[in-house]
């Protein structure tokens, strides 16, 4: 049974609540905050080398994983953030992103594991994981392999890699064909955000096109993902989406969190597929609030 999130202004009923800013123009610019200070290296792991920074301390680790689009740099309105209120906040480029390895043909491993030999590395043995995107796909996996290692589990504008039949058709039919040959900004970023930011659109593209540097592909998930396994998960679970996302829009998001028994579901008023840019204020304090609940 998924509950909702109740932040700012309005509040939806029904299985997913919604959550907005107090003003009245969600997609207003934001000023990136100073960073805090952080380690920043590249971890020597078993088959690959990863790119990761970490804000150290004492605090409960919260990692946060990329989409597809990014990498270690688009972190900038979250990292000083989170560390502020006591996290150790890390992050990292999987591989085939920044200065990360590729992922080679012959042994391409698998995300999740990455993630485990990177906290290994760290010391870390258990944390938070925030994934956007493509990064969600890599944290719910991890969760299916690993759950022990977990606090609680945020999903941002995830898709998740279900293989059941009946998700895999709702995703055909959201997509035409040629979606993925669109422009990166105008799958990614909403059209509330792109008409009212233009800088921001710009600076987000830039952080993009730097982001993939090697081949990125081949790795397979760890876990087939099925509704029957997502139904067995007992660690909270927050789903976050945005009501204008061309990937994952609220009736997606609402029948994914159905089928996660400890879940929470929030929504942003015109929001696209890259919150944690687009409507950072929000995102963060979104987030947060339900950590707060799992420390």
């Amino acid at each position: 049974m998924t509950s909702g999130l109740a932040l700012g202004a309005a509040v939806l009923t029904g299985a997913a609540l919604g959550a907005e800013r107090a003003n009245t123009n969600p997609t207003a610019s934001v000023p990136m905050p100073a960073q805090v200070p952080a380690k920043r290296g590249i971890a020597e792991l078993p088959g690959t080398r990863l790119e990761y920074w970490d804000t150290g301390g004492d605090g409960q680790a919260v990692v946060l994983l990329h989409p597809a689009t990014g990498s270690t740099a688009i972190w900038g309105y979250q990292q000083p953030v989170f560390a502020r209120v006591g996290y150790r906040v890390i992050a990292y480029s999987r591989r085939g992103y920044s200065t990360s390895d590729s992922v080679p043909a012959d042994n391409p491993g698998t995300a999740a594991d990455d993630l485990r030999n990177l906290l290994r590395f760290l010391g870390v043995r258990k944390c938070h994981l925030v994934g956007s995107a493509a990064g969600g796909g890599v944290a719910i996996d991890y969760a299916l392999s690993y759950a022990s290692d977990l606090y609680s589990l945020v999903m941002a504008c995830a898709v998740g890699g279900v293989t059941n039949p009946d998700w895999a058709a709702m995703v055909a039919r959201i997509r035409p064909r040629g979606f993925d040959e669109f422009p990166v900004e105008f799958r990614e970023l909403s059209q509330s955000y792109r008409a009212a930011n233009p800088e921001g659109t710009r600076d987000w593209l830039a952080l993009v096109q730097k982001s993939v540097t090697s081949n990125r592909f081949g790795q397979m998930p760890a876990n087939a993902v099925t509704w029957a396994k997502l139904e067995a998960l007992k660690i909270p679970v927050l789903l976050i989406g945005g009501d204008a996302d061309l990937y994952l829009p609220p009736p997606m998001l609402k029948l994914y969190a159905s089928h996660i028994p400890a879940s929470e579901t929030a929504i942003f008023a015109e929001g696209g597929h890259s919150l944690y840019w687009e409507q950072p204020d929000l995102f963060n304090r979104t987030v947060l609030a339900f950590l707060a609940k799992h420390r």
